[in-house]
C-alpha cells in the first residue's frame, strides 16, 4: 500500500497533528500517513492524537532531530 507523506518540517505545535488531521481525512480507511516533523512535542501529540481518534500509530523514528511517523487510517 502506498504512503501519503505529509512534511511538517519547521512547524510547531499545533500545526503537525492540524495538518495530520486534514490529511488523514481524506485517505481511505487502512491507508497509511507518513509524517514528517522536526518539533519534539510532536511524539507526545501523536500518540495522543492516535489514541484519541482511533488511528493507529504503526510506527515512530526519530533521526537527528526529524521524527517520522506512520499512521494506519482506522475504520
Amino acid at each position: 500500500m502506498s504512503n501519503t507523506v505529509l512534511d511538517v518540517k519547521g512547524l510547531n505545535c499545533p500545526l503537525p497533528i492540524l495538518r495530520a488531521k486534514k490529511a488523514i481525512k481524506d485517505l481511505a480507511a487502512g491507508a497509511v500517513l507518513e509524517v514528517i516533523a522536526t518539533d519534539p512535542g510532536s511524539v507526545a501529540d501523536f500518540d495522543a492524537f492516535c489514541r484519541q481518534t482511533g488511528n493507529a500509530l504503526l510506527s515512530k523514528d526519530e533521526d537527528g532531530g526529524v521524527y517520522t511517523f506512520k499512521i494506519q487510517k482506522g475504520a
